[in-house]
């Protein structure tokens, strides 16, 4: 986009400049001004520190440290150059670093910056009446972290990345300050980009309900683990696959033989064994196993199988690796084996009981 003046019967477009050109500097510049000015690009917040950096790699330094009306830590970082570069990526990092500070540490640290500004205002008070608080609440604050990314661009490499962040909970802002020339003076367009205005609590909704759904995903997987007894000595709690291969690869030691255990399962159809001619190593298996899926043979990858030399299971004169994609039908599985073959030496039952 670009900015227009408008005459009286046309439009005359104000050339686009940078600040490199402009003499315009990030830290002394940029930085400096809109510490003074914050509210341009994170409104209602305080500015509690400049070039932050308490941890051990003193290199990292936050450009700006805010606070906000929530009681939030602001993370503000500023690049001048095209595209941003990988300033989400260092930003996070810096999230991370402060998502602990106390409000005590928050008190410090801003005690120490007005000290820099030559100010000799109570920290604890004037944080307390921008936040409209009595008396400090640990509970209710810092319980989040908030990231503003300025620059002049942002590739799409970037964007890309704040928006897949975004809709996993973080809550990061790309603000595009754009530098115009108009008749010797600089103007700079200034336009939040990632969460569009217009769209912003459409795009919260979306977000919340996003985070939701992978709750609900995660909550109702069954992480069921069971403990496998064999001829009186008992595992340790296993995954549901691997609990299952102990019942299998113990049957087929004793003489039950790979084809006999497809019969029993065999709604699980061609996906339970994948079987390579001779007795073999693991390495030749997984060899052999690729170069039949190139073949045009049923894919193959290495890690969904029992695969390796103490897995693979050797009968009737071929090398069989036993499937491990299993999912809610796996104790029905184990219950269907135990009872067609001769299961007296061996059980199984949730670790959890």
């Amino acid at each position: 986009m670009a900015i227009y003046e408008i005459s009286r019967d046309r439009f005359e477009r104000i050339p686009e400049t940078d600040f490199l050109s402009e003499g315009i500097k990030e830290r002394s510049d940029l930085q400096r001004i809109l510490r003074d000015q914050v509210d341009v690009l994170s409104p209602n917040t305080l500015v509690i520190s400049e070039e932050f950096g308490e941890w051990e790699d003193s290199r990292r330094r936050i450009d700006l440290l805010g606070l906000d009306k929530q009681a939030n830590l602001v993370v503000i970082e500023l690049k001048r150059t095209e595209d941003g570069g990988h300033m989400e990526l260092q930003a996070v990092r810096y999230a991370a670093m402060v998502s602990t500070l106390t409000f005590d540490k928050v008190v410090e640290i801003f005690g120490r910056f007005l000290n820099k500004l030559g100010k000799d205002d109570d920290p604890e008070a004037l944080i307390l009446d921008f936040l409209d608080w009595d008396q400090p609440i640990e509970d209710e604050f810092a319980q989040d972290v908030r990231i503003i990314l300025a620059s002049k661009e942002f590739s799409r490499e970037l964007t890309t990345a704040v928006i897949w962040l975004n809709a996993r909970g973080l809550d990061i802002r790309c603000i595009r300050m754009k530098p115009y020339r108009d008749q010797g003076k600089v103007l700079v367009d200034i336009q939040t980009v990632i969460p569009l205005p217009e769209a912003e609590d459409y795009q919260v909704r979306i977000r919340e309900k996003q985070q939701k759904e992978r709750i609900s995903r995660t909550d109702s997987r069954d992480l069921t683990k069971y403990v496998v007894t064999i001829d009186g000595k008992e595992s340790i709690p296993l995954a549901k696959r691997r609990a299952i291969f102990a019942i299998v690869s113990h049957l087929c030691a004793n003489g039950t033989t790979p084809t006999e255990i497809h019969k029993v399962l065999s709604w699980r159809g061609n996906g339970l064994w994948r079987v390579v001619e001779d007795k073999v190593d693991a390495h030749t298996f997984k060899q052999r196993a690729a170069e039949a899926a190139e073949s045009g043979g049923p894919a193959f990858e290495p890690r969904r199988w029992f695969a390796e030399d103490d897995q693979l299971i050797h009968a009737e004169g071929n090398t069989y690796a036993f499937t491990k994609m299993w999912g809610i039908r796996t104790e029905e599985a184990m219950r269907e084996l135990l009872d067609r073959f001769d299961g007296d030496d061996i059980t199984f039952s949730p670790a959890n009981e």
